[in-house]
């Protein structure tokens, strides 16, 4: 586990005032692309975001500065979904993106979030159920768009995607949650969990227990409130066979959750492990 890159992520996640989300995106891909230049990438997104200012003057309206870029990061540069394989890992990663220009909701909002910050646009993630959004200030009041196509939504559109979601959760007639909760901003380090989070499900998907380590270990840094996080970390330790680590991070959790629904899983796994050390 390459230390380096991981006190890098640390330094860059360590305080919401100051949180570089664009770079802390490009930099999660070191896990699996250890020799990564970061820099570069942030460079090349800086490339475009000077391009892109070059089109803007101080009486461009805010309407005319969201059109731009629009047409620019659409149109022009060609960014979009990858519809033939959207649940592909190199979706979430920037610096392949940048190449690719095929991305998902989430990486594609953080690319135009930070072109829009540069031309003074006011845009921010949402974490809507089943498909981030941005969402949009202008002086004739918010927008809700989808970043795989610059589409906007109306409050009609937005309850219909939102139904399936809330049906499902049990979320409906006397509970009914309004649709403004789930529009709220989210702010960077929410991004990034779920960003995180989206690549956590694949790779535990295909059982890629190395790959999904390097995630686990940046979701461990990037929430270090959620012990939750470091449980999961020590069943991956588990699958890796990484004993005295997976049994640390099972006993961190169980002396902080004694009584959590999963508590007697996790003692079991825990006997498991050192029944097993025992016979080394």
């Amino acid at each position: 586990m390459p230390t380096r890159q991981l006190d890098y992520f640390t330094s860059l996640v360590a305080e919401d005032a100051h949180f570089p989300l664009t770079e802390a995106a490009v930099a999660v891909a070191q896990h699996a692309f250890p020799d990564l230049d970061v820099q570069h990438v942030l460079d090349e997104i800086d490339q475009l975001g000077t391009k892109l200012k070059a089109r803007v003057s101080p009486d461009t309206s805010q309407v005319q500065r969201l059109q731009l870029l629009k047409h620019f990061f659409y149109k022009e540069l060609g960014f979009g979904p990858n519809a033939n394989d959207f649940y592909a890992p190199e979706n979430s990663y920037l610096h392949h993106i940048m190449e690719s220009r095929r991305g998902i909701p989430i990486s594609l909002a953080i690319l135009m979030m930070e072109l829009g910050q540069q031309i003074g646009l006011k845009i921010r993630g949402v974490s809507f159920p089943n498909h981030f959004m941005m969402r949009i200030s202008l002086p004739q009041g918010e927008i809700i768009m989808d970043p795989l196509t610059g589409a906007s939504y109306s409050k009609d559109e937005l309850q219909t995607m939102l139904d399936p979601y809330l049906d499902a959760k049990g979320y409906r007639g006397e509970t009914a949650l309004p649709l403004s909760i789930f529009l709220r901003a989210s702010n960077s380090r929410e991004i990034l969990s779920r960003f995180l989070r989206n690549l956590k499900l694949i790779y535990s998907e295909h059982e890629r227990w190395e790959r999904l380590l390097g995630i686990q270990e940046r979701l461990v840094i990037l929430l270090p409130d959620s012990v939750e996080e470091v449980r999961d970390r020590g069943l991956i330790f588990a699958q890796l066979e990484y004993v005295r680590p997976a049994l640390e991070d099972m006993q961190r959790y169980l002396s902080a959750m004694p009584d959590a629904d999963d508590a007697d899983e996790i003692r079991t796994h825990i006997a498991t492990l050192e029944s097993q050390t025992r016979q080394h």
